[in-house]
């Protein structure tokens, strides 16, 4: 049993909310929080509010293509590809990552 369960079956069964804190070293809002969520019949945690990726699945096609074009370019030089294609280049972190994703290697031949 998960750490969120055992506190809300614990508050279920009558035991404080800051006692339930204490005895599982969880802050009370989140004894209040779990407390909520299985009244609400679920505990599972939250989605994920992150941002999407800035390249996405069809950016990075279009990159491994590019990759494919330019295999021998630095990531500045892809940044420049990329911003004479489409307008604007990504952050160099944002690309680094990506080719990462696409399987991109540092070892040029020239």
């Amino acid at each position: 049993m998960d750490l969120r369960e055992r506190v809300a079956r614990a508050v279920a069964q009558g035991m404080s909310k800051a006692e339930a804190a204490r005895r599982y070293e969880v802050g009370l809002s989140t004894v209040k929080r779990y407390a909520r969520r299985s009244a609400g019949g679920t505990l599972r945690p939250g989605s994920s509010t992150g941002r999407s990726r800035a390249l996405d699945a069809a950016g990075e096609v279009t990159l491994r293509a590019q990759v494919a074009a330019h295999p021998d370019a630095t990531i500045a030089e892809h940044r420049r590809l990329w911003a004479v294609a489409h307008g604007a280049a990504p952050s160099r972190s944002t690309l680094g990552r990506a080719l990462l994703r696409v399987g991109w290697t540092r070892k040029k031949s020239r």
